[in-house]
């Protein structure tokens, strides 16, 4: 056994903490099992390196974050091979005068070395020649195989000095998987060399404001990436989606649909009925032309096919696809996707490959040797274990960081629990991991290390670490892992809402506090025009106001701010019977959303007082209490048709003094145009005074979308936030 000897050269970055206690280690995510030992090892400029030639790589890349440099004469660390280890297990044990990092191969030891990386004090400006590390032994192993992060690098388009950044991060947190979103209907970012059209025209739009924007990834950019990823242990899954989210590459060969219009490379965000026609073998030559060129790049066991959101209404028009049917004897559309994934599944089968699709894939029957990735909650992971069938778990709920911090915030990660209760037994062995998945439609290059960061702390310790959680205490280690962040120049964002506001409803006023989105911001606020008050106590009001919130001193690169409309009505506080049930994804802030006084945002769906209903109607019951005069009538939807949010067709409100016999007070019909475009908010108003115990509202669901929709065919939504009674 050959050993080469290198030494420290010290270049650490600072960190508010002067040691590491064993009650609460700066290691993110926590180890397995971690004991103290007594005193410290002293790295110095002297210490040497000694490794196996097994783990020739990984010194080098010790050498690369430490940096190191040969010649060492005191205490040593040693990279030793250990083969009783388990492919991602390690121990790391640090005495007074040697470090020892044992692994079995390359991924443990690796590992193990990001666990040292974190265990080193940084406050090393007024002692750069001792820098002193708690003593201490680490067993460590992860609880799944599958840690990955969703890159969409196609709704925008992102540096490659950037993915290696994402490549370094994710290994410093034991993430194994970057999974890599490479085509969508916004651009098509993959240089195929027999399709050279697929990033002549499909790689760039043309946006609302006419600027040209795009880009795309030669294959050396690729191969750099994926080196780049395989020296720290990353693989890279590449998706190519099908037979849906193609709009670019469409837009660059017409014939690949079924109506062989030319369309443009889409420049909004959403679900298109333009797909790939099934009917058409050319189609399934060109996906096996780039797919083949794409397996040549990436060396994946996988390849994530996508199969998710692909509306078949062009399949239902097509006289291709429908003959396709025919003589396949496939009863449906649902079928006859399925057809398509099999059919590209068994190719990437003969190229040794194996296939990954969204839930979606389910439909109509799945791929024997498919892979679920489950995203519409946990349902399609659960059946896929159930038929003996791997699944990646990456719900909405918790997965999806593209989503605002009041839906998705820190400790709601952490909360996620990737194996559904509804498994038993074996059939649990089936969840492979997770993913936290990082859409990029509101979230340019610029905006990514905000909305991935703190987050990804808790989903690498949820698919690391054992199954028992405490959140304070994590929540600790992560106020210290800050300043390793700085280092590493994330520009990490908040734990939760940077600003929210709690608010309770008592009698005659409304009680507000404030919770922060992160522990040490200073808040200002203040009511109408009244002077600006720092915050540090929950405060009353007690008519209809408008409070603003502000942050100073923030460590953010936009100080955050937020404002609240209180306004005051008869039901407030009241007593509401739903009917007809809101979705569980969308809540608002429970039962009584509709009348607490709050409105919702015109801008975002997802701001907490939206509740959304998908495919059926509103039907709510407000019992005042007692026969009570009103004069007027509020209700307010929102529309975003490329999110399939649609206002209704119509709305009613009914009247009862009994709470059985209801008389029709109001009504108005043809409200919805599915079509109409961009984000807004319709306020519906009746007045004239009535006195009743009861108030009825009914809002009828526009239903499925029409021909014209680029989603024609799906359900749609129907989003309402407040009822106000005057």
């Amino acid at each position: 056994m050959t050993k080469h000897l290198l030494i420290l050269i010290i270049f650490l970055s600072s960190c508010q903490q002067n040691s590491v206690t064993m009650d609460n280690p700066t290691i993110i995510p926590k180890p397995v099992k971690i004991t103290g030992g007594e005193g410290v090892f002293n790295l110095s400029s002297h210490t040497k390196i000694e490794y196996d030639n097994y783990f020739y790589n990984e010194a080098l890349f010790l050498e690369e974050v430490i940096p190191i440099k040969t010649g060492g004469i005191r205490n040593s660390i040693t990279l030793k091979k250990n083969d009783l280890l388990a492919k991602e297990e390690y121990y790391l044990k640090i005495e007074k005068e040697k470090i020892i990092l044992e692994a079995s191969g390359s991924e443990g030891q690796m590992h193990a070395i990001q666990s040292l990386r974190q265990l080193i004090p940084t406050d090393y400006k007024n002692r750069l020649l001792n820098i002193p590390i708690k003593c201490v032994e680490i067993h460590d192993y992860p609880r799944f195989k599958w840690r990955g992060l969703l890159l969409d690098c196609c709704r925008h388009f992102i540096e490659k000095d950037f993915i290696k950044k994402y490549i370094d991060l994710l290994a410093y947190h034991k993430m194994n998987t970057l999974h890599w979103h490479l085509t969508e209907d916004q651009g098509w970012r993959i240089a195929i060399n027999k399709y050279p059209e697929l990033t002549n025209i499909g790689a760039w739009r043309k946006n609302k404001d006419g600027e040209i924007y795009g880009g795309f990834y030669s294959k050396e950019d690729i191969k750099e990436i994926v080196q780049y990823a395989e020296s720290r242990n990353i693989n890279i899954v590449p998706e190519i989606e099908l037979p849906g989210h193609c709009v670019a590459a469409i837009a660059s060969y017409p014939n690949l649909s079924c109506t062989g219009d030319s369309i443009d490379v889409e420049n909004d965000w959403g679900v298109f009925k333009d797909i790939y026609c099934a009917g058409n073998d050319s189609v399934f030559a060109f996906l096996e032309d780039v797919l083949s060129e794409v397996i040549e790049l990436f060396p994946s066991e996988y390849i994530h096919i996508g199969g998710d959101e692909a509306p078949k209404f062009r399949w239902e028009e097509c006289n291709k696809c429908q003959a396709r049917m025919i003589k396949e004897n496939i009863k449906d559309e649902h079928e006859l996707q399925s057809y398509f994934i099999k059919r590209i599944a068994r190719f990437l089968e003969k190229k040794g490959k194996k296939i990954i699709g969204w839930d979606e894939i389910l439909e109509g029957g799945i791929a024997p040797t498919a892979t679920i990735q489950s995203w519409r909650g946990t349902q399609g992971a659960i059946l896929a274990a159930k038929d003996n069938h791997n699944a990646i778990m990456s719900p909405t709920s918790h997965c999806y960081f593209d989503y605002d911090l009041n839906a998705i915030d820190l400790e709601k990660v952490y909360s996620f629990e990737p194996i559904p209760k509804e498994l038993e037994g074996n059939e649990k062995e089936y969840i492979i991991g997770g993913e936290c998945n990082m859409w990029t439609e509101r979230a340019p290059q610029e905006k990514i290390d905000s909305k991935i960061f703190p987050r990804i702390l808790a989903m690498s310790e949820v698919l690391w670490s054992t199954k028992e959680k405490n959140y304070e205490e994590f929540y600790e280690r992560v106020q210290n892992h800050y300043p390793k962040l700085d280092e590493m120049n994330v520009a990490y964002g908040y734990e939760k809402t940077p600003i929210k506001y709690n608010v309770h409803f008592n009698k005659d006023q409304f009680n507000i506090s404030i919770e922060k989105g992160n522990r040490n911001m200073d808040l200002f606020y203040k009511i109408d025009n009244n002077s600006w008050k720092e915050y540090s106590q929950p405060f009353s009001v007690s008519n209809s106001c408008t409070i603003t919130t502000k942050e100073k001193n923030s460590r953010q690169k936009e100080a955050a701010s937020k404002s609240l409309n209180i306004n005051f009505h008869k039901g407030i506080g009241k007593k509401i019977t739903y009917l007809t049930g809101y979705n569980e994804n969308y809540t608002g802030s429970g039962r009584q959303t509709l009348i607490n006084g709050i409105s919702g945002s015109a801008e975002n769906f997802r701001d907490g007082q939206w509740q959304g209903f998908f495919g059926e109607d509103v039907e709510v019951i407000i019992d005042l209490q007692e026969n009570t005069t009103f004069s007027e009538l509020t209700t307010s939807f929102f529309q975003y048709h490329l999110s399939w949010i649609i206002l209704p067709r119509s709305i009613e409100y009914l009247i009862s003094n009994d709470g059985n016999q209801f008389t029709t007070i109001y009504k108005k019909e043809d409200l919805a145009s599915p079509m109409k475009e961009g984000k807004f908010k319709e306020s519906f108003t009746y007045n004239n005074q009535h006195t009743a115990r009861y108030i009825k509202l009914k809002a009828k669901n526009y239903g499925d979308l029409p021909k014209e929709h680029p989603a024609a065919g799906s359900k749609s939504w129907l989003f309402i936030d407040e009822f106000i009674i005057q």
